[in-house]
């Protein structure tokens, strides 16, 4: 049976005449990686900081295993907070560093040493163990003020843009060194975020938030392949968005004709089709069978490597949309700017959104 370790009801944080968190509610399960994800200015920090105790919600309140933490201090709660930038103390080594919790709660020496030894092996620090901060790469502090955090063995550690002065492939390398300490060790996770492919690797659900309410609350792979607002489309992952009409079995995109879609929507509702880029595939000679498919030619190629992105101009639509092809494709080879191609789609890859 899943147990509920945080229970968020109708949490509201005001600043002056800014509500920053409006009227959320949201449960948090033992052993989760939960996602707060969100542009600039969206609440989610703001959240944290009133799951962690540093601020207390104008509305609503926050419980721990069914106790509610509201009125408690945030070194009163069984809960850690691990900051962005680490603020680890230069004058102690990285032992001292983990430790140092340990040794205010008055623990016996023996138990330190034991907890302290077995978390400084979980993150692969043991050689590291006598060096300061000041002799330690960025991924090394991070994994100091990770191991400080664990070794109190809270029952949620927060984590706020943990991994955001990381350079792009230590991040990705600290993304995944995360999910297995989550998964060793069974703890609740939650990390605020505003990188989307961080929530996507890292998260089991991912709380979208826009303007202090969560838009969309989703596992990973149906907020990318299920938005349910322009909103949550656009912000997760690279989309193409159409506008038009919803019909009968189909989507009216205006200049760009009918095409089958399921809508589950009245028929002349506005609407509009999401399609991923790599979810559209090119030919040249003519429409795939059983696909839809627009007509344009094609204006930029970016190349990433294992993909490549191409910019295709349509007719009657000012922007271009973008297609992501393998460069194992062999589509891919014969692509060139000005090639005229098809743009094809099956039916079940475009997602049809009424908000």
């Amino acid at each position: 049976m899943t147990r509920i370790v945080i229970d968020i009801q109708s949490v509201t944080k005001r600043f002056g005449d800014l509500t920053a968190v409006d009227g959320v509610s949201v449960s948090l399960v033992e052993g989760e990686f939960f996602a707060l994800l969100g542009p600039s200015g969206c609440g989610k920090t703001t959240l944290l900081r009133v799951i962690a105790g540093f601020e207390d919600p104008d509305e609503g309140r926050v419980l721990l295993d069914g106790e509610d933490m509201t009125p408690l201090r945030a070194n009163r709660r069984p809960i850690n907070l691990m900051f962005q930038s680490y603020a680890l103390f230069p004058h102690m080594n990285v032992r001292g560093n983990i430790s140092y919790g340990l040794e205010m709660e008055g623990l016996p020496v023996s138990a330190i040493g034991e907890r302290v030894d077995a978390i400084l092996e979980m993150v692969q620090l043991n050689d590291l163990a006598s060096r300061r901060p000041h002799q330690l790469s960025g991924g090394q502090k991070q994994r100091v003020a990770l191991a400080r955090a664990l070794v109190k063995q809270p029952r949620v550690l927060l984590l706020d843009e943990p991994l955001g002065a990381l350079d792009k492939k230590l991040r990705e390398q600290m993304q995944l060194e995360l999910k297995r300490l989550q998964h060793e060790l069974g703890i609740t996770f939650v990390v605020v975020t505003h990188d989307q492919e961080e929530a996507l690797v890292m998260a089991d659900r991912i709380a979208l938030m826009k303007d202090g309410k969560i838009a969309q609350l989703d596992t990973p792979e149906d907020l990318y392949e299920r938005p349910m607002s322009r909103f949550a489309a656009g912000f997760i992952g690279v989309t193409n968005l159409f506008e038009g009409k919803v019909a009968k079995a189909a989507v009216d995109l205006n200049e760009l004709g009918r095409h089958a879609a399921t809508t589950g929507a009245e028929p002349g509702k506005a609407c509009a089709l999401s399609i991923r880029p790599e979810r559209l595939r090119l030919s040249t000679e003519s429409r795939l069978d059983g696909h839809n498919a627009i007509q344009g030619d094609v204006a930029e190629i970016a190349y990433h490597g294992q993909d490549m992105n191409l910019m295709i101009r349509v007719l009657g639509r000012d922007d271009p949309i973008t297609v992501r092809l393998s460069v194992s494709d062999d589509m891919a080879t014969v692509m060139e700017r000005g090639q005229a191609v098809w743009c094809n789609w099956r039916p079940e890859h475009g997602r049809v959104i009424t908000e």
